[in-house]
């Protein structure tokens, strides 16, 4: 079953509600270092997050019509041991809650989720930015010992 449309009024309403909640994230969450947006006319956010596991990364939030894909770069292509990384990534998205990892341009490895333009609400882009904030933060070091095996050898 499908997303309903949403009318270009109550797209403007939901950006206005992703504007404000960005900017109280910035203001009051020590992890957010900077919202940006996209030229008009799209509707789209670009949040750095500072981590521990990985430094810095950046979410991608995209209001559509009927969708707010989120989406976050979470390892380039490995160079080695393909299969074993997107083996853990596969066997990770059983208990990932919101998103999935997914390949991407390049080979490289993204967590990438979507929901309901009308669930855009404060709590709903909250547990968006948790949940990729914690699989990443979990994830991602065995990801790059996986995929980049022998540079952590010796």
């Amino acid at each position: 079953m499908g997303f309903r449309p949403a009318s270009p009024a109550e797209l403007d309403e939901m950006e206005r509600g992703i504007d404000a909640w960005a900017a109280r994230q910035l203001a009051e969450d020590n992890c957010v270092a900077s919202v940006e947006r996209a030229e008009a006319p799209l509707r789209r956010w670009y949040i750095r997050v500072l981590g521990e596991e990985k430094a810095v990364f950046s979410i991608w939030l995209t209001l559509q019509q009927r969708s707010l894909h989120f989406e976050t770069y979470f390892v380039p292509a490995p160079e080695e041991n393909h299969e074993r990384l997107y083996e853990y990534c596969l066997r990770r998205n059983l208990r990932l809650r919101g998103a999935r990892f997914a390949i991407g341009a390049e080979d490289a490895v993204f967590l990438v989720g979507e929901v309901d333009a009308f669930d855009a609400d404060d709590d709903r882009l909250d547990r968006i930015l948790g949940t990729l904030y914690e699989a990443t933060e979990q994830h991602f070091r065995p990801a790059m010992r996986i995929g980049y095996a022998s540079r952590f050898r010796g």
